[in-house]
């Protein structure tokens, strides 16, 4: 089957900084693909390059088998983009943007009305469909942007950090939107940087500096973690973590209301009994946990520095 997008070798400067380097993926009909790093790593220049909104240095993007620089028109009508800033028009009501949007791609009359229906029923936007898209709260927003980046029925969708700073409830039921639109068949590439998210796609690829750092299913991505893991319930402080730090092969780091304890895959927590008891850690307060996305990430990306 050939894949709905492949993206080959970008790469892309702005001077002195590489913002992008060497990076290649693929993402199949039916298929979320993530990319994957902190703020700066790249993912958004490679984004607005598939977009045709910034030429490469170096490289290639083809959606359904169609060069996107040279025939990049061709390809508008089969790709949505929803970018990382809400980018719909503020004074414009849910319906007015809708329709808005709708006429770029020449769908009107009866098929914009049969399209917009669905759309407000898979969103649950019809009851706003007056309201002025600036007075949304951010969940809304971010289901009117994806609202409008479907109007026209696109194959491949592509989402910029679309749930940053997007409350909870949203975040669930956005990406269970994003879920039923793979099931249709719909290609979807995402940025994100929360590995819970990351957790839901198919496929995702860690970036750091524009460099690709591992790509895999998200169990795959997880097996490649080297070493064991420990959760010590105890209050993060700066001081227990530069105590933990300070101790020969263990690393800690703050896990949520607790720290994570990393140690190498041939040294057993009860090796440190004794230097642990030392600062007041009993061994009531550490559990040993299975790695998890984010363990693995900071491992990889470490391991490159």
């Amino acid at each position: 089957m050939m894949p709905v997008i492949t993206v080959s070798n970008l790469r892309k400067a702005y001077g002195s900084l590489q913002a992008v380097e060497n990076i290649s993926f693929h993402a199949d009909r039916g298929e979320i693909y993530a990319l994957v790093g902190p703020d700066g790593s790249g993912k958004t220049t490679t984004m607005r390059i598939i977009c045709n909104l910034v030429r490469p240095d170096n490289g290639s993007v083809f959606i359904n088998d169609i060069d996107v620089r040279s025939e990049f028109e061709r390809v508008k009508p089969i790709l949505g983009y929803m970018p990382q800033i809400f980018s719909l028009y503020p004074d414009l009501s849910v319906e007015e943007n809708l329709f808005f949007y709708a006429g770029i791609y020449g769908r009107t009359g009866r098929s914009y009305r049969e399209k917009r229906d669905r759309l407000y029923e898979f969103s649950d936007l019809g009851s706003f469909s007056s309201r002025r898209a600036g007075a949304l709260s951010g969940g809304m927003k971010q289901k009117l942007a994806l609202s409008c980046a479907l109007i026209h029925d696109p194959r491949l969708l592509l989402l910029d950090e679309p749930t940053t700073g997007v409350d909870p409830l949203s975040r669930r039921q956005f990406w269970e939107m994003l879920l039923t639109l793979k099931k249709e068949g719909t290609a979807i590439v995402v940025t994100t940087p929360y590995m819970d998210e990351v957790a839901r796609v198919d496929r995702a690829c860690f970036i750091l500096e524009g460099r690709k750092l591992a790509e895999g299913t998200p169990s795959q991505l997880t097996d490649l973690f080297e070493g064991k893991v420990y959760f010590l319930d105890m209050n993060p402080t700066r001081e227990l973590v530069d105590s933990l730090n300070g101790i020969d092969r263990v690393t800690a780091r703050r896990f949520g209301s607790g720290l994570h304890l990393y140690t190498g895959p041939e040294m057993d927590i009860d090796q440190l009994t004794g230097v642990l008891n030392r600062i007041n850690i009993g061994a009531d307060k550490i559990t040993p946990v299975a790695p998890d996305l984010e363990d693995c990430f900071i491992q990889v990306m470490e391991n490159i520095r």
